[in-house]
C-alpha cells in the first residue's frame, strides 16, 4: 500500500516549529499529530490575522499550548495544579485581563488560559494598558481561538460574555463573570473593569486548593 503524501504547509517556515516541538514531545506525540495541530492552528489564527508577520510563531506558541493540555488530557504525569481557562467572545479584553491578573497573582501554582469563540485581531491596547499600571506584562499575550483540548484539560472555566457560544462540558466547575466589555471603552473605565476582575480573583484563589 503507497503512504500517504504528507500534508502540504500553509507556511514553510512551519517545518522548524514541527520540528522544535517533535522533539520536545518525543514519546508523547507523533510527529504526524503535532503537524496536524500546528497547521489546524496556523489556519485558525490566520482567519482572524490583519497581519500575517507573526502568524508562524503564534501558531507554533498556540500549538504548544494545545499539545499540553492534550498531555494532561491523556494523563501525562504533570504538576497536578488546577487549570483554569477563561473564555470571552473575541479574547481581546476581559478574558486577557482575567488570565493575565491571575497568572501574575498566582505565582505560578495554577495552569492558566484564555481564549475566545470569536478571537480579534489584537489585543485592545488599552487594556494592555491597564494592566501595565498595575504591573502586569501583557506583552506576549494574543488572541487565540478556542480549541477542544484546552476546553477538556480545564478544571474549571469562567465565561465572560460569551453567551451561548461559551462550552459545556460535563465535570467542569464553571463559572460566570458579568464583566463589562472594555473594548472602546476609555482608558478610566477599563481600569475599573481591571479592579473589577482583580476582586473576582481574589474569591477565586481563596476557593482554590493549597498547593
Amino acid at each position: 500500500m503507497t503512504a500517504s503524501p504528507p500534508p502540504v504547509l500553509p507556511d514553510d517556515r512551519l517545518a522548524s516549529g514541527i520540528a522544535r516541538l517533535a522533539l520536545h514531545y518525543r514519546g508523547r506525540f507523533s510527529a504526524e499529530t503535532i503537524q496536524r495541530l500546528v497547521i489546524d492552528s496556523y489556519e485558525r489564527m490566520a482567519e482572524h490575522a490583519r497581519v500575517r508577520t507573526h502568524l508562524v510563531v503564534l501558531a507554533e506558541h498556540l500549538a504548544t499550548e494545545r499539545l499540553n493540555a492534550l498531555a494532561h488530557i491523556e494523563g501525562a504525569p504533570g504538576c497536578g495544579l488546577p487549570r483554569v481557562l477563561f473564555v470571552c467572545s473575541h479574547n481581546a479584553g476581559r478574558s486577557q485581563m482575567a488570565a493575565a491578573l491571575l497568572a501574575h497573582r498566582a505565582g505560578g501554582h495554577v495552569v492558566v488560559s484564555s481564549a475566545g469563540t470569536d478571537p480579534a485581531a489584537e489585543v485592545e491596547p488599552v487594556v494592555a494598558q491597564a494592566l501595565t499600571e498595575a504591573g502586569v506584562d501583557l506583552a506576549d499575550a494574543f488572541p487565540k481561538p478556542l480549541t477542544d483540548e484546552v476546553v477538556q484539560a480545564a478544571d474549571i472555566v469562567i465565561t465572560m460574555g460569551c453567551g451561548d457560544a461559551c462550552p459545556v462540558l460535563p465535570g467542569r466547575r464553571y463559572l460566570d463573570w458579568p464583566v463589562t466589555d472594555p473594548e472602546g471603552a476609555p482608558i478610566a473605565v477599563v481600569r475599573g473593569i481591571r479592579d473589577e476582575i482583580d476582586a473576582h480573583i481574589t474569591e477565586l484563589l481563596a476557593s482554590l486548593p493549597s498547593t
